[in-house]
């Protein structure tokens, strides 16, 4: 018997031992506080978000009052909730974030705000963060980002009626409106002044406006004869929209074009003399040079090689070169579903409307010409240019601006609606 509790002691004692290895060893492990889909959300990056938020708010000098702890808490961890939410989504739509994007992304933090990688990661770590997990937050953002981007927007219809509705309204005009960077001189006629004496200053401004028409510097005489109290800043107001005018300046200013000088005005102050220094538009230098084109494309995969690319459209291009019909080659040939059936028709593109390996090589060839084949991240490429026109964009500029607008307006909105329906649609579990 003895011998038998001999035996089962140092057994006894190891379990227990076991069971306290075990215990420990839990203990330093992480902890799960919320589930999200296929994800979650550890204990230490919900720590490590809130340090350094309090990190931040304590270095900005900002004195402002956080809430307690407990509410912090819930507070970062709904957010954290929510960037896996959309993570998640991004995953079902095969959005990623390359370690090139990523380096890039640094390295404009870094050189915006004057840094060296290790006064980064002094920065950082004064926020209790490392440099690695600041990249992974970076990283998230940006994922999160791409896909607000890409399922917000398309959420978010803009119709013509919209449009001209806001192009009519008063925030519409104001917002498509020019700006004006205008110069003004003063010549004061004082409360009660006898007409002999508003006859003097009328004379005086109406000289002063013809030596600036002569090509005097506006700067220097606004210095001169100017009693406004901007004249020692050479008559500068800076840059207005109309809108923003007295209305006898707006009236004024509306009729003349950059570098004119006007008439002089009457106010009650006196007589004004106003320069448009320069001209500020949305839609300045809406004149753009739109290609029209078609092209053939061959993709590349396990039994298309990049050289067999490459030879395949070398050949089509000398039938082409040999008289045959690049619309009937693309019908047959490319792999560009959008234009295939069009001939490889294109339409009529603008600058920059096209990945820029396309849009260099098609702008390199000229009008008639069959360019060589080249490369995209679509495939392998021959193209034809077949006219090229200059064509008034500035309405169009205008309409586009106006529907970004909205567009921005109803973004909020919508996503906040999206993340709802998502909350719903994908598991959530908070286990704080």
């Amino acid at each position: 018997m003895n011998r038998l509790f001999r035996f089962l002691f140092p057994v006894a004692l190891l379990l227990a031992l076991a069971s306290s290895w075990a215990q420990a060893e839990t203990e330093m492990l992480d902890r799960v506080v919320a589930i999200v889909g296929d994800d979650v959300v550890l204990e230490s990056e919900l720590d490590e978000r809130m340090a350094a938020i309090k990190a931040r708010i304590a270095q900005s000098g900002n004195n402002q009052q956080l809430p307690p702890d407990s509410v912090l808490r819930e507070q970062i961890l709904d957010q954290l909730v929510l960037e896996r939410l959309q993570m998640e989504m991004g995953r079902r739509y095969g959005i990623e974030v390359s370690e090139e994007q990523l380096d890039q992304t640094v390295q404009n933090i870094m050189r915006s705000n004057q840094l060296t990688e290790e006064q980064l990661r002094a920065e950082l770590q004064g926020q209790g963060q490392t440099l690695e997990g600041f990249r992974d937050q970076i990283r998230r953002e940006m994922w999160v980002n791409q896909i607000q981007q890409a399922v917000v927007n398309s959420r978010i219809e803009v119709n013509q009626q919209d449009i001209d509705s806001f192009l009519a309204s008063t925030d519409g005009k104001f917002a498509t409106s020019p700006n004006y960077r205008l110069g003004h001189i003063l010549i004061s006629v004082p409360s009660g002044a006898s007409s002999d004496e508003v006859d003097e200053a009328r004379e005086e401004a109406g000289t002063i406006r013809q030596e600036l028409v002569d090509g005097a510097d506006f700067e220097q005489m606004a210095i001169t004869h100017s009693n406004d109290a901007n004249a020692l800043q050479g008559g500068e107001i800076g840059w207005r929209k109309l809108e923003q005018l007295p209305e006898l300046f707006a009236d004024v200013v509306a009729g003349l074009n950059e570098g004119d000088v006007s008439e002089p005005v009457r106010s009650g102050a006196g007589f004004h003399i106003l320069k448009v220094h320069e001209t500020r538009s949305q839609t300045a230098n809406s004149m753009v040079q739109q290609t029209k084109a078609r092209h053939i494309l061959i993709k590349t995969s396990e039994i298309m090689s990049d050289e067999q690319a490459e030879q395949k459209l070398q050949q089509l291009r000398q039938r082409a070169l040999d008289g045959e019909s690049f619309a009937d080659l693309a019908r047959e040939n490319s792999e560009d579903i959008g234009s295939m059936l069009q001939g490889g028709d294109l339409g009529w593109t603008m600058p920059g409307q096209m990945v820029p390996a396309f849009d260099q090589v098609m702008n390199e060839t000229g009008v008639g010409e069959i360019s060589e084949p080249f490369k995209s991240r679509f495939g392998w490429h021959i193209l034809t240019v077949e006219e090229r026109r200059d064509q008034d964009m500035s309405q169009q500029m205008e309409r586009n601006q106006a529907a970004n607008m909205l567009r921005e307006r109803r973004f909020d909105e919508e996503l906040q609606t999206w993340l709802a329906e998502i909350r719903e649609e994908v598991y959530v579990e908070e286990k704080l």
